[in-house]
């Protein structure tokens, strides 16, 4: 196998792919799915004209692929068409492809560009755009992705949590560019709770909804981060939080708890609170028992120690603290914070300082040095 060939050859083919009709991204997938075809028929049988055959096999392959869209997308029109749809089975196409997209096999970032592109409808270039990498970066991420979930078949339905963990990413990922992720994770999800009857899929979609409401208080005029205590509350979309309280309580009523209506008991308790002095933090001490008992996390046992903070004074915070290991993401800030309530100025400034150098975005970063920068005035003067 010449690899230099391939190498030499692969964008001679994409640009007459190109020339011929094909999208850009489309193209790319195509090509990327006949380089891998010649790897494997080339070497027992080597053509005589190898772009000619490379051309031949992507052409085949982006026409397959267009063909497939078009069907899925006419699957879809007719099922919005529908006036008043009966029960959905217990897995459809359209579900199979939450569950392909969701395949263990896949990195948590390839479900979730696959996710989006096979199941949302979003080009590549827009996933592109939202991810803030190039194109051709994600065209390749998706294709590897098609590669490795192509010859999985479907004998029993597939892990919903493994779904449901795969929406929530997409939900985590927010906005940018000209896709908002967090509304399409809503969307998603709100077609997976209408095709199958599962309480955690509703806990889910409620914990979206309550989360979304609140999002255009979370940023000042300047772009800063708002923490949720300092948020104004008026500027919260009620009816989203309404809907999400209405599915959350039937979920709820079901008794099959899990750890997305958990997390959204939480959110809607914190919604439900017209001042953040009103907020009931022993009642949501006690669901972040309910998250420790279903997922024994770490993260879930910092956030709890915040709660207890809150619920029964910083010092109690602070003995929560000390059992956990300081190495999880924002145990730093969680520790400045506790610290800056019990009176430890000095504590909290160089460990507030320690978590912005920790941060993982540039937003959460200035927040952190915003408020170091605070308390250090406040012990000059």
């Amino acid at each position: 196998m010449d690899e230099a060939l391939l190498r030499s050859l692969t964008p001679k083919v994409l640009g007459i792919l190109v020339r011929r009709g094909a999208g850009f991204a489309d193209a790319e997938d195509a090509v990327q799915e006949a380089l891998v075809e010649a790897v494997r028929v080339w070497p027992s049988d080597p053509p005589r004209d190898p772009q000619g055959w490379l051309v031949t096999v992507a052409w085949r392959k982006f026409l397959d692929a267009t063909r497939a869209d078009a069907a899925r997308r006419r699957r879809e029109e007719l099922v919005d068409e529908e006036p008043e749809p009966g029960p959905a089975p217990a897995v459809d196409d359209t579900l199979q492809l939450y569950f392909l997209c969701a395949h263990p096999s896949l990195t948590p970032s390839s479900a979730v560009a696959l996710t989006l592109r096979a199941v949302g409808g979003l080009t590549t270039r827009q996933i592109a755009q939202a991810y803030l990498v190039p194109e051709a970066t994600m065209a390749q991420r998706i294709s590897r992705a098609k590669r490795t979930v192509s010859g999985v078949r479907f004998d029993r339905p597939g892990d919903v949590g493994t779904v449901l963990r795969v929406l929530y990413l997409v939900f985590n990922e927010g906005y940018s560019g000209d896709v908002d992720l967090a509304a399409e994770a809503i969307r998603l999800t709100r077609r997976l709770a209408a095709a199958i009857d599962h309480p955690e899929v509703a806990g889910l979609l409620a914990l979206m909804l309550i989360h979304h409401a609140r999002r255009a208080s979370r940023t000042a005029p300047d772009g800063s981060l708002v923490p949720l205590a300092e948020q104004d509350r008026s500027r919260w979309d009620t009816r989203s939080i309404a809907e999400g309280v209405e599915i959350l309580q039937a979920a709820l009523a079901r008794d099959q708890l899990g750890e997305f209506q958990a997390q959204a008991a939480i959110a809607a308790l914190h919604a439900d609170a017209r001042t953040a002095e009103e907020t009931d933090w022993p009642q949501i001490v006690e669901w972040y028992d309910e998250l420790v008992r279903l997922t024994d996390s770490p993260v879930v046992r910092l956030n709890r120690a915040v709660a207890v903070g809150e619920a029964d004074g910083p010092r109690a915070g602070l003995a929560e603290l000390e059992t956990l290991d300081s190495g999880l993401p924002r145990y730093a800030a969680v520790a400045a914070h506790l610290h800056e309530r019990n009176g430890d100025l000095a504590t909290a400034a160089h460990l507030y300082a320690e978590a912005a150098a920790k941060a993982s975005n540039l937003a959460e970063r200035d927040h952190l040095t915003r408020q170091a920068a605070r308390i250090n005035a406040q012990l000059r003067g």
